[in-house]
């Protein structure tokens, strides 16, 4: 009797046990808990992997901007050991393993460089599901001379430039300027600059008289007249302020001081408009060639399209002012020196590249006098249509006017602008280095492609 007692109690206890509820709840929370931690603490593993990962790209960008100044130069493995040198320097986050970094530098269809980078974010909750860490990886690129740049600088030399202080600043923006776009090609073929400077004429060198692209119609001195010889230095422009003119010998040719001016049919430029394009010069074509005249002011030698640094800061120095204030003719020569022709030689383009070709116009004055005319008006109008012209051909031009006598804004030079984001209207002198390394800054920033 106890002993089937006791069997009936513990069967009992059994089947109460079995069939208890009370337990289950806690029993349930608690695995049901395990996900829960486990989301959550994923959540917190791959915030801080996101974190490392942002700081992966900025130390990647960074490396890969500053080796694009010397990948050109760089050997292989100097390339590589520089990407490690300066991505450790800006990535060492704490607790990170297996940092890799490596670059490869191309010059297929313009110059690049790509910068891999990766590591691993060990994991603190992710663990317990047999997760040891976060692997994470990123790339940049830096394109260089897939665009490559070809500048004219047009600048005045007249002699207005010399009150204010404003050719010495001026000497100072364009190198700077210079200094800007020589820092942004990699290689000598990604910026070409020439350099033009203007009065009423551009000296495009003595040394070319022999060249059949110029004309010696009006190659002479006036005599007498309003206007004296030093005003006077063309047919059209003596007879106008009744003077005689007398032309030169050919043997005189040899004394030539390098001027010419604007081009355009002997009576005026109606109906040829070859002062406003860049037709080439035609031997049996006069109004087409360039004429050589003998001007007193004839300002400092214009320098064709080049990546000769020092040589262009050279030629800055010795700028000085004089003369009078032909901008067109300026205008002409600096297209011209984009595309080649006459005085000038175009560097070649290559296939596979994106060339921007831009002109930056600096005047400090208001047209006085060009080959026929000696009032604004008509001078105006010339430059209206080489303004239109060299929109119309693709190329960008800023014009930057610098007014520190009160003189107002310049609509002509407003609307020559490619749009009013390219026009300065400038007070004084010391705007002129700002203004430059804008426009620097503008043109040195088509590198960064990606």
């Amino acid at each position: 009797m106890g002993l089937r007692t006791e069997f009936l109690r513990l069967r009992q206890t059994l089947h109460d046990f079995c069939s208890a509820h009370a337990g289950n709840a806690a029993i349930t929370f608690a695995l049901a808990l395990l996900p829960v931690i486990g989301g959550v603490g994923a959540a917190v593993d791959y915030s801080r992997a996101n974190d490392v990962k942002v700081k992966l790209q900025a130390a990647i960008d960074s490396t890969a901007l500053m080796l694009s100044k010397e990948a050109a130069t760089d050997t292989s493995s100097q390339l590589q050991a520089n990407a490690s040198k300066y991505f450790l320097a800006l990535f060492n986050p704490p607790g990170v393993k297996n940092i890799a970094v490596s670059a490869t530098y191309s010059t297929n269809g313009g110059t690049s460089i790509v910068i891999n980078g990766s590591a691993s974010v060990p994991t603190a909750f992710m663990q317990i599901f047999g997760i040891d860490a976060i692997d994470v990886g990123t790339t940049a690129t830096v394109k260089w001379g897939s665009t490559r740049l070809r500048v004219a600088m047009v600048l005045d030399n007249t002699g207005s430039m010399k009150q204010s202080g404003k050719m010495a600043a001026l000497h100072t923006a364009a190198k700077n300027f210079l200094g800007q776009l020589k820092s942004a090609a990699a290689t000598n073929n990604d910026v070409y600059v020439s350099i033009i400077p203007f009065a009423t004429s551009v000296n495009v060198g003595s040394a070319n008289y022999t060249q059949s692209w110029l004309g010696w119609t009006d190659f002479g001195t006036c005599s007498g007249g309003g206007g004296g010889g030093g005003d006077s230095y063309t047919p059209a422009l003596c007879k106008a302020s009744g003077g005689t003119w007398t032309a030169y010998s050919s043997s005189k040719q040899s004394s030539w001081t390098g001027c010419v001016t604007d081009r355009g049919g002997k009576n005026g430029p109606t109906g040829s408009n070859y002062d406003t394009n860049v037709s080439m010069p035609a031997i049996g074509n006069p109004a087409t060639l360039f004429p050589a005249v003998d001007y007193s002011a004839c300002p400092q030698q214009a320098m064709g399209q080049s990546y000769n640094w020092s040589a262009m800061t050279t030629l800055i120095n010795n700028m000085s002012p004089n003369g009078m204030t032909n901008q067109n003719i300026g205008l002409e020569l600096g297209w011209l020196s984009l595309v080649g022709g006459g005085p000038f030689t175009a560097p070649p383009t290559v296939s596979g590249y994106t060339y921007q070709y831009v002109i930056v116009l600096f005047t400090d004055g208001l047209n006085t006098e060009d080959r026929w005319y000696s009032d604004q008006s008509s001078i105006d109008a010339r430059q209206k249509m080489t303004c239109s012209n060299i929109k119309a051909a693709g190329i960008t031009i800023y014009t930057i006017q610098i007014s520190t006598d009160g003189t107002p804004v310049s609509s002509l030079l407003q609307n020559c602008a490619s749009d009013s984001t390219k026009f300065f209207y400038l007070t004084s002198s010391s705007q002129l280095v700002t203004t430059f390394n804008q426009i620097g800054t503008d043109l040195s920033n088509l590198y960064v492609a990606k």
